[in-house]
């Protein structure tokens, strides 16, 4: 029985998602429309050769258009819905499971269709904050691939590498376990780089491209790790030794 209700659960969500998508992308590509609209209309008296050169371009500024609308619109619902992740275990399903489905649909939307387009920009930065992430001043951040943002702390002078990965969330025993995973002032998350929940990384600490840095570590500052699980360049130096 508790299967069934959990399939059921799961449906539910995905056609609950699919409408509150529908709504969110329609309004996203409202104003883009409205620019290629009102450029056929009020081109009339021009060549067809000037008309399609003049929409070409409205095309190409509609989906710009679309995506910092979808980026507004995005934020706002994260405000509306109060979407803002807590740490704690969520049983399997609940109204905490559906929410961080939510909040993270909102940002994999974002992701998927225009943050190529931001990374690495001052946008990138604003997007993050006002989607519930800490970002500190001069951070950099160059990956799409972070989850549960609102419950990402990034600080000062900070930079997360090209397609790392960082994530809150882990699944454990049915329940959804979220945690924070915190990047201290001046560190680096290197290229592919892989954080875990519940990581503290200390100031001016360096994550090596391709590292996987496993749940709950502390990272000192200043520290160096590599490998897969990641480790201290120290301790393996130790061992080495």
């Amino acid at each position: 029985m508790r299967g069934l209700i959990t399939t059921i659960t799961q449906y539910l969500s995905v056609v609950i998602m699919y409408l509150v998508g529908t709504v969110i992308l329609g309004l996203a590509v409202l104003p883009g429309v409205a620019l290629c609209y009102y450029l056929w209309t009020h081109l009339q008296a021009h060549s067809l050769q000037l008309r399609l050169l003049m929409l070409s371009f409205g095309i190409a500024a509609a989906f710009f258009l679309y995506g910092i609308t979808l980026m507004i619109v995005a934020a706002i619902s994260r405000i509306i819905f109060r979407l803002n992740l807590q740490e704690g275990e969520y049983r399997i399903p609940s109204w905490g499971v559906f929410k961080w489905l939510f909040a993270n649909s909102l940002y994999v939307v974002v992701a998927a269709t225009f943050m190529d387009f931001i990374l690495l920009t001052p946008l990138a930065n604003i997007f993050y904050r006002i989607m519930g992430a800490k970002v500190g001043k001069n951070a950099q951040i160059n990956s799409k691939f972070c989850a549960d943002v609102s419950l990402l702390e990034v600080g000062d002078d900070a930079v997360i590498g090209g397609h790392a990965t960082v994530i809150c969330h882990s699944f454990e025993r049915q329940r959804l376990v979220l945690k924070k995973v915190k990047i201290g002032k001046k560190a680096i998350v290197g290229l592919n780089a892989v954080i875990l929940p519940g990581c503290d990384i200390g100031e001016g600490a360096l994550i090596a491209a391709g590292a996987v840095l496993s749940r709950n570590t502390h990272v000192e500052p200043r520290d160096v790790y590599c490998g897969v699980p990641a480790e201290s360049a120290r301790n393996r130096h130790a061992k080495e030794a």
